[in-house]
């Protein structure tokens, strides 16, 4: 089991081998994780009246992990990645978006899963598990026609409107 307990735990971000050990384990890290983030919003979202439906300030410092601490307790399947680098596992994947502060999330998998037909209906369960998390996600149309998310802190009122 290693990775957890030598380094803390790492939520799955979809570009790393897949999870392993006990799932039933891993959903329980997954849970006291996710319990730990809405502690820390409590402790440190002074405004809004729902503090725990805000992003705290260190999530904003580290929003590929945040994000993909939210997919993850949301129940949603990583994507994972083998020794050589190709993809094993259908799911999402977080990576840094293309501006500061912001995260993109795909869908994708091994060559001939149909992950590629699968994003139009997972993209918005990940939009919307997000959005229940107190981000901004939207949803865009990149190269080839190929869907993502791109997602943000929310802006102005605490609640993102």
């Amino acid at each position: 089991m290693g990775g957890e307990e030598e380094g803390g735990f790492e939520p799955a971000t979809g570009d790393g081998p897949p999870v392993p050990g006990d799932a039933e384990a891993r959903a329980a890290s997954v849970r006291s994780a996710f319990a730990g983030l809405l502690q820390i919003r409590r402790l440190t979202n002074s405004g809004p009246a729902r503090p725990e439906s805000v992003p705290a300030p260190w999530e904003l410092h580290r929003p590929v992990r945040a994000v993909a601490l939210a997919l993850e307790a949301a129940g949603l399947p990583a994507s994972a990645v083998g020794p050589s680098g190709e993809r094993t596992e259908k799911g999402y994947r977080v990576t840094a978006g293309a501006s500061p502060g912001t995260v993109r999330v795909e869908w994708l998998g091994p060559a001939g899963s149909g992950a590629a037909y699968e994003e139009a209906g997972e993209l918005p369960r990940c939009a919307a598990a997000l959005r229940e998390s107190g981000w901004t996600a939207l949803l865009y149309r990149g190269p080839r026609g190929r869907r993502f998310l791109e997602v943000e802190p929310p802006t102005g009122r605490p609640d993102g409107r």
